[in-house]
Formats: C-alpha cells, sequence, structure tokens
C-alpha cells in the first residue's frame, strides 16, 4: 500500500483540501496549531475521556467500524446515539471527517431509513453489499477501506480516532503514527486487540464513556425508512 506524500499537490486530494478550511462538522473555535512532528511518547491507556479536556488535538477525522460498535453496544446493553457519539469523539475540536463504515443489505428498509439518517446527520457512510452463499451471510469485512482512509487523509488531520478494536488496523495505525499523527482507539477493552492498543497513542474504554453516548429511553425518533421521512 502506497502511502501518499503529503507534501505532494495532487488532484487526489482537492477535495480533502478544501475540508480542511470548511469543516464539515465545525466544532467550538480553538487555537489551530498543528501537533504534527511531537516527541514520541508511550501509548496513553487511560479510559477516561476527560484525558481530552485541554488537549490540542488539531483537526480529528473519525473512522467507525460499524459492525464492531454495533457489537460493543449488545455487551454493554446500550443503544448508541449517534449524535451524542459523533459530539463526545469531536469533543470540541475542528472534525474535518466522520466515516461510518458497514455492510449493507438493500432489501433490508430499516437499515436504509437508519443510513439515510447516518448520512444527514454528519457522517459519511461508507458500505459493502453483504453476500449470501450457501444459505450462510458473508459478512463484509471494511478494514481495507478503513486502512485506505486513514492513511489517504493523514497528511490533513491532526488526530486520528479509530472506534475499532480489530487488531488487523494495527499496522494502518502504526503508520499513520510514522507520518506524525496522533491515534485515539475508542473501543470495549474487553473486544479490543492488544496489538492495537500499543500503536496507538491513548486508549479510551467505551465502557467508561456508555453514559454519554447512549440513546434516551425518552427519544422519539426512529430510523424507519419513509418517503416523507423529515430527518
Amino acid at each position: 500500500m502506497a502511502i501518499t506524500n503529503s507534501n505532494k499537490q495532487t488532484d487526489e486530494f482537492n477535495e480533502y483540501k478544501v475540508l480542511r478550511d470548511k469543516p464539515h462538522w465545525p466544532g467550538q473555535p480553538i487555537i489551530d496549531t498543528a501537533i504534527k512532528g511531537r516527541d514520541t511518547k508511550m501509548p496513553d491507556t487511560t479510559i477516561d475521556s476527560s484525558i481530552f479536556n485541554g488537549l490540542n488535538r488539531g483537526r480529528v477525522a473519525i473512522f467507525i467500524d460499524g459492525l464492531n460498535l454495533l457489537h460493543t453496544a449488545l455487551q454493554l446493553g446500550i443503544e448508541i446515539d449517534y449524535l451524542k457519539l459523533l459530539c463526545r469523539l469531536t469533543n470540541s475540536s475542528r472534525l474535518l471527517r466522520a466515516f461510518f463504515y458497514i455492510g449493507v443489505d438493500f432489501t433490508n428498509e430499516k437499515q436504509q431509513g437508519f443510513l439515510l439518517w447516518m448520512r444527514r446527520h454528519g457522517y459519511r457512510v461508507v458500505t459493502k453489499d453483504i453476500v449470501l452463499l450457501a444459505d450462510n451471510l458473508k459478512k463484509p469485512n471494511l478494514n481495507i477501506e478503513i486502512a485506505v482512509d486513514m492513511i489517504n487523509l493523514a497528511p490533513y488531520y491532526d488526530t486520528a480516532v479509530l472506534v475499532s478494536g480489530d487488531g488487523d488496523l494495527a499496522y494502518a495505525v502504526n503508520a499513520v503514527s510514522r507520518m506524525g499523527d496522533r491515534v485515539e482507539v475508542v473501543s470495549l477493552r474487553t473486544m479490543t486487540s492488544d496489538s492495537l492498543i500499543d500503536v496507538a497513542d491513548c486508549f479510551i474504554d467505551l465502557d467508561s464513556i456508555k453514559k454519554h453516548i447512549q440513546k434516551d429511553s425518552n427519544l422519539g425518533y426512529s430510523y424507519r425508512a419513509s418517503s416523507n421521512s423529515n430527518f
């Protein structure tokens, strides 16, 4: 996999350069000072999200492994509020992009409604078809898409937030770190590979922030698909 030189000005990154000037999800004003080139530190395995407070994270890009997060929510016994999640992970920093990667069944109207809602509320949704093979559903793996996006966008953000516990992404995280960016891994500790934690700058256990990202029980909105839906 080729890593793009951050000094090259190619057409491939024209969209990303525009996004640097106009973040898709602007947070509260911060001093926009790059954090690239910092001295290397040992990974911070603090699980309290308060580590974000007072930290200049620069421009933030979020990469969410959707299937991994759904399994985590089941383990925690909660339903994720994706607006709360986005705000919590951004934490008043300037957001470049928030990607949500998921396998899709286009015959599932409820799922299509959910993804439409996500697209209209700050997420860039990346999908791959679920294929039926010999009466068994093949779960699509989007690790390649996550890794490529993390590396290609690395010159244009300062902090990557990876919501996944999959150890197969450790190499991509290490590559991004070598390019000078900070990488934060957010996942459930019991479902997170040690190899991923070892190469990250910090790790946050989703169990420690679940009260901040779970959907309120009395919240009335739904993700059902409807031609007259007003998201």
